[in-house]
């Protein structure tokens, strides 16, 4: 699946990543590279929580 990803700084000097589709799906990174691959874990993680809902 994909997802889009928005990106923004963080006032720690961090780079902030966010799915907005998935509520909560939050994650960040010291490089754009970095938080763009701890969204992705993020976002497995959210999906494989919400599948243990069902």
């Amino acid at each position: 699946m994909k997802f889009q990803v928005f990106l923004e700084p963080g006032e720690d000097g961090w780079i902030v990543a966010e799915c907005p589709v998935l509520p909560g799906c939050v994650s960040q990174g010291p490089t754009e590279a970095e938080a763009m691959e701890n969204i992705e874990d993020a976002t497995k993680g959210w999906l494989d929580a919400e599948a243990t809902k069902r």
